[in-house]
């Protein structure tokens, strides 16, 4: 029987939404191991003089416990 625990973590870009969930598994991977999935649960976006300036997502992460 496997056990999975679920964390949520935020990130953010100048990039894309993308880009900030690949750095989010990348760094969250860095101390977390086995991890199985993540679940994008929010997206949002500042603005400045019109323009996107930061991409942030908030994610849950997925990982079996050893």
């Amino acid at each position: 029987m496997s056990v999975l625990k679920v964390i949520e973590i935020l990130a953010n870009s100048d990039k894309s939404w993308e880009d900030a969930a690949r750095k989010a598994i990348k760094h969250a991977s860095k101390s977390v191991k086995n991890i199985r999935s993540v679940y994008v649960q929010d997206q949002s976006a500042s603005v400045s003089n019109g323009e996107i300036t930061e991409f942030r997502v908030n994610l849950k992460i997925t990982f079996e416990v050893n």
